[in-house]
Formats: C-alpha cells, structure tokens, sequence
C-alpha cells in the first residue's frame, strides 16, 4: 500500500497524529541519519507512545517512505509557491539558484532529500524505487519548465529539456554536497552558475534578452564560510 493509501484508512484525528510523528520522524533522520533515528527518540520527540507508533508505521521501511513522501512534497510546494515557479526563463533559474544560495543550512546539512538518499543508501530498506521516483517528480518541475522555454521560442530547437533539467538538478545535488563538506558555499555557487550559463547557452537569438547579466543572481561575495549552529 502506498503513502496515500495509508492515509485513508485514519481518521482525521490519526491524520493529524500520523503526520505529526511525520515531521519529527524527518527532522530526526536529517539531523541523526536513518540508523541514529530510534523510536525511543521518536516517540519523545512527537510525544506519542510506542503503540501509536507501530500502530502507524509498523515498521521503519513504512517509515522511511513516508518521510520521503514528505519531503518531495515540502519541496514541490515550495517550487510551486515561489516567484521561480514557472522556470520558464533564465532569469526564473537564477531566482532559483539564488534562493538555495541563501540558506545558509544548506552548507552545514545539505539538501534535505539528498541526505535522504545518502542515509538510505547505507540502509537495508527496500525504499530506492520510491526516492527514484520523487527525484524525478522534481526533476520534472525543471523539465516542464524548460519545455514552456523551447515551446515559447525562448530556446532553441536543439536544447533537450531532460538532459538540462538533469544538469540543473545534478549541479544543485553535487553542488550541496561539497558545500556541506567545505562549510563554504562557493562550490554550490559555481555548479549552479555554471548549469544555468550552459542553459542560457541555448537561448534563442530572438529570446528577450535577460533582466540579468549571467550569473548576476547567483553570484555574490566568493567565499562565505559558514559557521555556529544550525539555521
């Protein structure tokens, strides 16, 4: 039974019970890692008891899905509501890019659901398919809106939204995850600069030319090192 299945075999009250463990449940595996995530810690956190706790997730498996159900949705949500939410121009990207470069977490724990991926990598659950999926709903927000572009004539014929909307998501993962390791913010600049330069670099020569200069956005002080606790 998926996610959304579950879900509607609760009440309004379980609902709210189940989403509240939810919240904490990822919270926890974010700071802690999947295997530093007991229930103990969970059930303290969320204040149910370990009856409610099995009673909702009779697993960690059941768990672990639903956090990631959770995320991807935190994530879509905010794409959605965003002055970005169209990507459907450069500038868009740069917005993007330059809203990520602003959180300073971002360099102290990276993304939240490619730390997921990396914790679960390490563990023995069979929630790969389910995380392979979500990264391609998101992926697909890039993608859509570099097909808007090609349709629109802001890109040319030969720019291939999947193999840019890859890139751009890759560059942003990759980009994270030396951040995290540095505490500097400088190699996620760079990876996202450089994505969205090589998008630009199929611009249409009819397309309006950007509000921006390339890399105006997501370009500021080189180097900013980031330290003290958690943002």
């Amino acid at each position: 039974m998926g996610v959304k299945g579950a879900d509607a075999k609760f009440t309004a009250k379980g609902l709210a019970a189940r989403a509240r463990i939810v919240e904490h449940a990822a919270e926890l595996i974010y700071t802690h890692g999947v295997h530093g995530t007991s229930n103990e810690l969970l059930r303290k956190a969320s204040g149910v008891s370990g009856s409610q706790l099995t009673h909702y997730f009779p697993d960690k498996e059941s768990l672990v899905l639903a956090v990631i159900e959770w995320q991807t949705q935190r994530i879509l949500t905010l794409h959605a509501g965003s002055s970005f939410a169209g990507f459907d121009t450069i500038d868009a990207l740069r917005e993007w890019a330059a809203f990520y470069l602003s959180h300073e977490r971002v360099c102290q724990e990276g993304c939240t659901l490619g730390s997921l991926a990396a914790e679960i990598v390490k563990a023995d659950l069979d929630v790969r398919d389910q995380l392979a999926a979500d990264f391609d709903r998101w992926k697909d927000v890039l993608r859509a809106g570099l097909d808007r572009m090609r349709e629109h004539g802001r890109l040319r014929g030969d720019a291939d939204p999947e193999r840019l909307a890859n890139l751009l998501l890759a560059a942003m993962q990759g980009g994270m995850l030396l951040a995290q390791i540095a505490r500097d913010i400088t190699p996620l600049r760079d990876a996202l600069t450089a994505a969205i330069d090589h998008v630009q670099s199929f611009e249409a020569p009819q397309a309006p030319t950007s509000r921006m200069t390339p890399s105006k956005q997501a370009n500021g002080p080189r180097t900013r090192r980031i330290t003290g606790g958690r943002h």
